[in-house]
Parts: C-alpha cells; structure tokens; sequence
C-alpha cells in the first residue's frame, strides 16, 4: 500500500497522540493560553470557510477523490486550506498547553508538515488526472501551503456554493474537540495558580 493513502485514510487519528502528550504535559499560562487560542481561531475559521464551500468531501476516508476543482474562497489564496488550518490549530493547541515548549509544538507541526506534504502529492496526482491543464493553470498561480496575497482570478469550470450552515455541521466534532481541549487546559491553568 501506497504509505501517502495510508497517511489519507487515518489522518483524522494521527493528531491524538500528540494531543494527548500536550494534555499530560500541560503547563498553561494565561499568555499561552490567549496566544493559542488566536491560532486555533485563525485555524478554525479557515477550516470552516473551505469546508462551506467542499463540503463532506473533505471528510473522506477512503480513496482521494473530489467533484469539483474549488478556487474560490480560501482555495483562491492557498490550496490546501484545510490542511493550512490544522497546522495552525495543532500549533494552537501546542502554544495553549505549553507543554514541553517549544518542543513538542515543533515536533507535532515537523510530522503534520511530512503528513500533509505527502498526502497532498497523492491529491494532486488525482487533480492533475482528472482536470489536466485547469489544474496546472490554477497550481501556477496558487501555492500550495503559504497564502497568496492576490486570490486566483482564473478558471472556468464549475463551482460549488458556500454553505455555512453545511460547514458548521461538518465542524461540529472539531468544534467540540477544541472546547473540550481548551476547558481542560483552562482548567489546569486556574488549577495551577
């Protein structure tokens, strides 16, 4: 098995370890506390802007697949916004807990970067296939994990509407990860003081 498909198919599993140690390791101050929660809202709003617009298709497990080449919305910027989003919500949660800091922050973001950058090789082979010369066109203009300052203007093909209120159903178990993550180290805050 292609290790990039196995990367894929598990890797809404893959941060619990490194949650779990920033949990059991947690030394929260109120600066770390405020510092990662503006990252982990950064990361979160931009989960949820590109999830309003790919929908459960960014929810799958099993092979890699979509319908649509998107190019609006936070995928006019970047290409992987989704991805882009949870790095910045691990690193959130890192710099929350403050455990082993920098250390373990470092070390979850160094993995998420090798994860992502080998899932989205397999992604792109898919896109490359299936929408050929307007995916080369978009990939020239947009970078692939550090936003653009001008969104991409080009594309003629097909595009699916924003739903918010799909988006927030589909967020609704990362939603409640991060407040479940964030009482806890809160908690361990105030306890510590």
């Amino acid at each position: 098995m292609d290790i990039r498909q196995m990367l894929f198919r598990y890797r809404s599993y893959t941060p619990i370890p490194f949650l779990v140690l920033m949990v059991l390791f947690a030394a929260p101050t109120a600066a770390s506390l405020a510092t990662g929660l503006i990252l982990v809202a950064g990361g979160e709003f931009l989960r949820l802007w590109g999830v309003a617009i790919a929908g459960s298709e960014t929810r799958t497990t099993g092979s890699v697949g979509g319908t649509y080449l998107i190019t609006r919305g936070p995928f006019a910027y970047v290409r992987n916004p989704l991805y882009v989003g949870n790095m910045l919500l691990y690193a959130g949660v890192g710099v929350m807990s403050n455990a082993l800091f920098p250390w373990l922050t470092l070390g979850a973001v160094a993995y998420f970067a090798f994860q992502y950058s080998s899932i989205v090789s397999l992604e792109e082979e898919y896109l490359r296939a299936t929408f050929g010369e307007d995916f080369k066109g978009y990939c020239a203009k947009v970078p692939r994990f550090f936003p653009a300052l001008q969104p991409f203007s080009g594309g003629t093909h097909e595009q699916p509407e924003i739903d918010w209120k799909r988006g927030w159903r589909s967020e609704r178990r990362t939603l409640q990860a991060i407040g479940l993550i964030a009482i806890v180290l809160a908690a361990f805050w105030i306890w510590r003081k």
